[in-house]
């Protein structure tokens, strides 16, 4: 067999593996969770863990945080995945991890994707969790709301992680150009603004930049002394996606969400494919485009075409499942419909000004005859008393008033006649004349 120098086995790491934290005080971002006196730190300092669910997007250390917990809390240390993980191996290593804490040690199993596994799968590891065998760790880019099983969500912790900024990934580059583990025994010569650049189109992912970085110095041009340049050129080179449409601030990302969401207000189907294209093309999150479009469908059309939330949800789940570049049609056919549907701002409008008198009213109490009475006592302080049971009335409405008494009369939803609005205007006409008549 060809023996290999440990110099070699080092290097030909990836980038992102080679760099990655063993300490708390080495992993950058997530202060909310690991800074001083955070309720994850100290539960991690203290050594009192309990079985939890990382849910955050990709590349932000959801894996390197469960290992330095393994780490600083001197545990066993298993991987599980979803793809070659059945039942058998699972139930082999639940048993391996009893033993293990019957003679003291204690096993941290955790499972990357956990989303992806499937019921039978997850409610394997359930009995163990229950009894303390192991600390589970699950991992997921997805809502766990959705994808656990709830009885094994029941007992874990959830921690939100958080995508990281741009100048937490310019910080991680900058260290992979100086660490010995990274390029730091090396002479890479590249820009500042560069380097600003890639933390912009890395969009959050740690994972991502590390190895675009690992990329465009292994390609970078090779001085007579050993210096290593990355120019613009060879970046382009890498990759084929043109980051130069983002610049250095990411300012044009915003421009172009920006554009988006206009040409659709504006009922020009041209001009936002055009900027959905240019979005997609400069590599966008596919996702990010149908979170905004799906916001787009409630904020710009509402009432007006109540099929555009259905259009837009059905288009991000379209995307969730088929990815790029397949779901580029799908985020087309979104825009257009959005960009040709009528269009209203009245439930937007609504709900801002509720919000306002809500935050500057704070104390207006519930009217007693909407509050619920479960109890004798509350019964006996007048809650619910004269409460008007709708469905109980011929034309199913009453003349009940439920707004405080500060602000009866107030109107904060004012229907357009735009679209299906109007059978919705003329709807909220007949209620409030059916009240105005009825009124004692």
């Amino acid at each position: 067999m060809e023996q290999t120098s440990l110099f070699e086995m080092a290097t030909s790491e990836p980038l992102a593996s080679r760099m990655r934290p063993s300490t708390l005080e080495e992993l950058v971002g997530q202060q909310h969770l690991i800074g001083e006196d955070k309720i994850l730190r100290k539960m991690i300092e203290s050594d009192h863990l309990s079985s939890m669910i990382f849910w955050g997007p990709p590349g932000v250390g959801k894996t390197t945080l469960a290992r330095i917990i393994a780490k600083c809390t001197k545990s066993e240390f298993i991987t599980f995945s979803a793809v070659t993980s059945g039942i058998k191996e699972i139930k082999k290593v639940m048993e391996d991890a009893d033993h293990n804490k019957k003679i003291g040690i204690r096993t941290i199993v955790f499972v990357d994707e956990i989303h992806r596994f499937n019921k039978a799968q997850q409610d394997a590891f359930l009995p163990f969790v229950e009894k303390g065998s192991i600390v589970l760790i699950g991992a997921t880019t997805e809502n766990p709301s959705f994808e656990v099983n709830n009885a094994l969500l029941s007992r874990c912790r959830v921690f939100v992680l958080k995508e990281l900024s741009s100048d937490d990934i310019l910080v991680l580059l900058k260290r992979a150009l100086k660490d010995e583990k990274g390029f730091g025994m090396e002479k890479v010569k590249i820009s500042n603004d560069d380097l600003k650049m890639l933390a912009e189109f890395a969009n959050g992912d740690a994972r991502m930049a590390l190895t675009t970085l690992d990329m465009l110095v292994i390609n970078g041009n090779t001085g007579n002394d050993g210096t290593i340049t990355v120019d613009k050129e060879t970046i382009e080179e890498c990759l084929t996606k043109k980051m130069l449409l983002y610049d250095k601030n990411g300012e044009e990302h915003y421009n172009l969400i920006s554009a988006l969401h206009k040409s659709m207000r504006n009922s020009d189907p041209d001009a936002a494919v055009y900027w959905l294209s240019r979005m997609l093309e400069a590599g966008e999150d596919p996702l990010y485009v149908a979170r905004r479009v799906t916001r787009f469908a409630s904020e710009d059309i509402g009432l007006a075409d109540t099929n555009a939330l259905n259009v837009a949800i059905n288009v991000y789940q379209a995307c969730h499942f088929i990815g790029l570049p397949e779901c580029k049609v799908h985020l087309a056919e979104a825009v257009i419909y959005m960009s040709l549907a009528p269009k209203s701002n009245a439930c937007d409008v609504a709900y801002m000004m509720a919000s306002k008198d809500a935050l500057s009213m704070l104390s207006e109490p519930v009217p007693l005859v909407i509050r619920n009475a479960p109890t004798k006592l509350m019964k006996e302080l007048d809650y619910g008393k004269g409460y008007q049971y709708a469905h109980d009335t011929k034309d199913k409405l009453t003349t009940m008033e439920c707004l405080p008494p500060s602000l009866v009369g107030k109107t904060y939803y004012q229907p357009t006649e735009q679209g299906n609005e109007i059978r919705f205007k003329n709807r909220l006409n007949q209620i409030k004349d059916w009240k105005k008549s009825h009124k004692k």
